[in-house]
């Protein structure tokens, strides 16, 4: 299958990227960072910008399916990524007859998400950073998601818990909109919406990735997904 990966260079987008290809899928990653990716013979990138939707239309063009892994970091300011990505994407997909959709979002989504055992997680993390922090980009999913609900695409929402990196792909779980987990591996999350790809499952629902296997410190993952991602972020502005 011909599968086109927005946020190709990011950090889910990487994981996304090395398993669709170790499905055999031929893949186009849109990135604006070229130099990030890795070559390989069924691999084709596109250099665009997601919120030109022109770019946009010529990556997707050359698709059978569509894979989105669009992120923002935590910030106050007014965040639109998610939704105005989405937009482009799928009217880029109703011009090219492209129907399959799989995309990234968040399981704060879902109300009921409340991870069983999380005294300190669901107490503390979660108003200050979801809640507080996480305010602008979560508000601006809820619109993505909006829009990719209203479409009559064939579309799939993954929504990961706290995310992280592990170097291999455990025995995740997956659930129709919420599932009862604090962390979910950015590897199992791949394998996950790869998955999706010949699998209609979850198609036009809410699919809820959580991993139980492995578990990080809540203290690391703050610094590394938070902290860190922001100051390289702005290392990688000044450069």
């Amino acid at each position: 299958m011909r599968t086109v990966i927005f946020g190709a260079t990011g950090p889910t987008g990487r994981r996304l990227t090395e398993q669709a290809l170790a499905a055999g899928h031929e893949v186009t990653a849109v990135t604006r960072r070229a130099d990030a990716v890795r070559p390989h013979a069924r691999l084709s990138v596109v250099i665009a910008d997601v919120a030109d939707p022109d770019a946009v239309e010529r990556a997707v063009a050359a698709g059978d399916a569509v894979l989105s892994s669009l992120g923002s970091p935590l910030s106050p300011k007014p965040i639109t990524v998610y939704s105005r990505g989405a937009a482009n994407i799928m009217a880029a997909m109703h011009r090219h007859g492209v129907k399959r959709l799989i995309t990234v979002s968040s399981s704060v989504m879902d109300p009921a998400w409340r991870p069983t055992g999380e005294f300190f997680f669901n107490n503390v993390m979660d108003p200050l950073v979801n809640r507080r922090l996480g305010r602008t980009a979560h508000e601006d999913m809820r619109r993505m998601e909006a829009l990719v609900r209203d479409s009559d695409l064939d579309w799939t929402i993954a929504r990961p818990s706290g995310l992280f990196d592990h170097p291999a792909v455990t025995g995740y779980q997956t659930r129709e909109n919420v599932a009862d987990g604090l962390f979910t591996a950015r590897a199992d999350l791949a394998a996950a919406m790869v998955a999706q790809l010949t699998d209609d499952r979850y198609v036009r629902r809410a699919m809820a990735v959580i991993t139980t296997e492995v578990r990080p410190s809540i203290a690391g993952l703050i610094w590394r997904e938070a902290v860190a991602k922001k100051r390289g972020s702005v290392a990688r502005k000044r450069g």
